[in-house]
Parts: structure tokens; C-alpha cells; sequence
């Protein structure tokens, strides 16, 4: 035997096995790859490999154990609820459609259900709409109706006739007598004016400068805040008097007292201060949203705690130009008359405006939820679904608010359990878009 021609048998022989196995496994997957390729031709805009949707089981949860779930209806193995459906059939891969409120979606709540959370309903109707507008509000003294006794010549207090805070005064009542040096000079002068005019009247001469004179030193009794009475009295008597005696300017009620018998006063001092009580103000905050319902002349009725039952009538006088900007709001000055002095500067009350009524879609307050910076209502579809719907909201009356956009007549929102079915519809939004990605 020639060993040059076969050197190595036994490698010859393991060649012979494995090459054939290996050409036919490369066929067999060439052949698979093209069968594939032609059954599923690639989509135009997107790659040769992508899988084709998957239609994805439904989810069934149990409503006390969320973390029992299954692809089919069956029974909680905790405690033997019925697991709900909270996710339908989709495709795998499918966009998400995405819902009418971002983070909350359509839920499901068969009747079962709604009447063991209590859920309630009501319809969209037309209605009349009035501005109805209500917030807190605080009396105040009208800044107005505040006057004070100044004092204009320095000299001593005899005698106090008003004697403390809160004390009601007449319009000329006697307040306190006031002795000073520069006043009975100043009676003197008119005095001495007086003898003139006379004198120059007996003697024949013109009395123009007698009148002159007399009318210069009652000027400056006048600008010394003598009352006419007291100097129609000195011209009267020819009797100079050691004290003046101040009055009230207005009648009103002593809002501060701040001299005593004895007392020395100058000039500018101010011993008592007058405030009429007869008209207070009343301020009120309105936000923002409320200015554009406000006007002056605007009627309004205020309530208050120490009267109730009563509403006492008033109206808008005044709204301020600019707004707080610790609170974002502006001071509206509404008048009060108070004859019977009743409304007491400090108290707090509530004060109501209402304009004219309108006609237009309304819905209970309590149907509104507030989801960041939009308010949100929960629409009643049929068959226990419920769809989480953006409104816009108008003008509120009582219990019932305004929609400007967002719904229909006719159409059911929920008015009570709304907060349950909200935490199941963020719910469902968030396991729905852990389960598309």
C-alpha cells in the first residue's frame, strides 16, 4: 500500500462525517430565511426584522388585593372577590391613544359597585346663571367721617367734660375748657376794638376804622377756634372770659381721648378725635377671577354672626387699582348705612353681590375636581363607563356652577365618589402605560 497518497486516514474520515451535516444545516437555515422573507415582506418606512402587533390578553384585578391579578374572570384566592377588568384587549406594540385628561383614563365600574361607593350622577341642564359672588369682609371706620380737635395756642386744661373712649357726643357738645394767656389777650383786643368803633361812633367821626379794627381781632378769635356763640357772648357782656370751652365738630362717638384734667397742651396737639358712626365701610378681598364681575354702584347684602338672620343692604363705592401681593387680591370698599350703630367697626361678616341672572349650561360644584390647572369632570357614557372630560367653568350660583365648554345638555356627570373613581382612573393610566411600553 502506498502511504503517500493516503498519509492520514482517520483525519480523512472525520472530514467525510461532519461536512455534509454542516452544508445541510446552512441550506436548512437559508431556506427558513427566505420563506420568512417572502411570507412577511418588510413595511415600507420601517426595518426588514419588525414584529408584527401581538394582540395582548385582558387584565383582571381584585379590588381589595391589587396585586391579584389574571388574564381571565375568576375569583380572588385572598378573599374571594370577583377580580374586575381593568385593562381590555389591545394589540402589543399598538400607540397608545391618548386619553381626554393626561394621567387618567375611561374607567369601568359595573352597578354593583357604584352603589357600594355610593357613586351618584347628575344631569347637564340649562338653566339661569347669576354672578353670585361671596367672601369674608371686615367693617371699618370711614376714614371720611374722622375729625379731631387741634389745639392752636398753648395754655392749661381746667376742666374735662367728656371724660373716656367710646362716649357718644352731640355736633357742639362741650368737649374740655381750656385756659391760655394768648386767649384772653386776644378777647382783649376785641374788647378794646369794640371801645373804639364806639368812641369814634360819639364823636362823630367815620367809624370805617373802628370797623376795621373790630373785624381784625374777631378774625383772629375765629382762627383761635372760638365758637361764634362764645364770641357773640363777649361782644354782648364786654366780658373777657377766663377759659374757652372746646365742642364737638360732628356728632359721632370719641375714638380717642388723649388729654386730662390739668394737663398743659400746645399748639398742633390734637385731645380728642371724633368718628361718625352713622356710615362704615366694609372691605372685602376679591380674587383675580372676581374683578371682572365688580363695578361700582354694584347692591350687596352683609351678614354677620352676632345677627343672624339679618342682611343688611349696601353697595360698592370703591374697588382699588392695585392688587396685594401677598395675596393676589384687591381691596373693594363697599358703604353701609348704620343709623342704629349696629355695625361696629372690626366685626366680620360675609358679604354677597349678585348681578344680573343668565341662561346657560350648570352642573353641581360638586361634580368639579381640580387636577393642576384644570378642572375636571367625570362623564357618565353608559353600561359603567366613566370618561374624565376637561371643562371650562364660569360664573357660580349657590351650589350650582357655570360651564362655558366641555359638555353637553343632557349629558351625566358624577356628583358624589368622584375622588374613588379619580384614584381608579389615574390607576388604570398608569398600569396602561406600563403595560404599552
Amino acid at each position: 500500500m502506498d502511504l503517500r497518497k493516503h498519509p492520514d486516514p482517520e483525519p480523512r474520515r472525520g472530514r467525510a462525517w461532519w461536512a455534509p451535516l454542516a452544508t445541510l444545516v446552512v441550506g436548512v437555515a437559508l431556506g427558513a430565511a427566505g420563506m420568512r422573507l417572502s411570507l412577511h415582506p418588510p413595511r415600507a418606512g420601517g426595518p426588514a426584522n419588525a414584529p408584527a402587533p401581538v394582540e395582548k390578553k385582558p387584565l383582571y384585578r381584585c379590588p381589595m388585593h391589587p396585586a391579584i391579578t389574571s388574564d381571565h374572570p375568576g375569583d380572588c384566592p385572598i378573599c374571594g372577590m370577583k377580580l374586575v377588568l381593568v385593562m381590555e384587549p389591545r394589540a402589543e406594540g399598538a400607540a397608545n391613544a391618548a386619553g381626554p385628561v393626561r394621567g387618567r383614563a375611561t374607567v369601568t365600574i359595573d352597578p354593583v359597585r357604584q352603589q357600594l361607593i355610593g357613586l351618584r350622577t347628575a344631569p347637564v341642564r340649562k338653566g339661569p346663571i347669576g354672578a353670585t359672588w361671596r367672601t369674608v369682609a371686615r367693617i371699618a371706620v370711614d376714614p371720611t367721617r374722622v375729625r379731631q380737635t387741634n389745639v392752636k395756642v398753648e395754655g392749661f386744661v381746667e376742666r374735662i367734660f367728656v371724660d373716656f373712649v367710646g362716649q357718644s357726643v352731640r355736633k357742639g357738645q362741650p368737649l374740655f375748657s381750656l385756659y391760655s394767656p394768648t386767649l384772653l389777650s386776644a378777647q382783649s383786643e376785641y374788647l378794646l376794638a369794640l371801645q373804639t368803633k364806639d368812641s369814634l361812633a360819639k364823636s362823630g367821626m367815620p367809624s370805617a376804622n373802628g370797623e376795621s379794627l373790630v373785624e381784625a381781632a374777631r378774625r383772629r378769635l375765629e382762627l383761635f377756634d372760638v365758637p361764634a356763640a362764645e364770641i357773640e357772648r363777649l361782644r354782648r357782656t364786654r366780658e373777657p372770659s377766663k377759659t374757652l370751652t372746646l365742642v364737638s365738630p360732628i356728632a359721632g362717638v370719641v375714638t380717642a381721648k388723649n388729654v386730662v384734667q390739668g394737663a398743659r397742651v400746645g399748639p398742633g396737639e390734637a385731645p380728642y378725635e371724633i368718628t361718625d358712626l352713622g356710615k362704615v365701610w366694609v372691605m372685602a378681598d376679591a380674587y383675580e377671577s372676581d374683578l371682572r364681575r365688580l363695578r361700582v354702584g354694584l347692591q350687596a347684602t352683609l351678614t354677620l354672626p352676632a345677627y343672624p338672620g339679618r342682611a343688611f343692604p349696601g353697595e360698592v363705592v370703591f374697588i382699588d387699582p392695585l392688587l396685594d401681593p401677598r395675596t393676589r387680591t384687591a381691596k373693594v370698599h363697599l358703604h353701609f348705612a348704620n343709623p342704629t350703630r349696629e355695625l361696629k367697626p372690626e366685626m366680620y361678616g360675609e358679604v354677597t353681590l349678585a348681578t344680573k341672572s343668565q341662561d346657560g349650561l350648570r352642573i353641581p360644584i360638586d361634580a368639579v375636581l381640580r387636577a393642576g390647572s384644570q378642572d375636571v369632570v367625570f362623564v357618565a357614557l353608559g353600561q359603567g363607563k366613566l370618561e374624565p372630560r376637561v371643562v371650562e367653568l364660569g360664573s357660580r350660583s349657590g351650589d350650582q356652577i357655570e360651564v362655558a365648554s366641555g359638555l353637553a345638555e343632557g349629558e351625566e356627570v358624577v356628583t358624589r365618589a368622584n375622588f374613588l373613581v379619580d384614584s381608579e382612573s389615574q390607576l388604570r393610566a398608569s398600569l396602561a402605560a406600563l403595560g404599552g411600553k
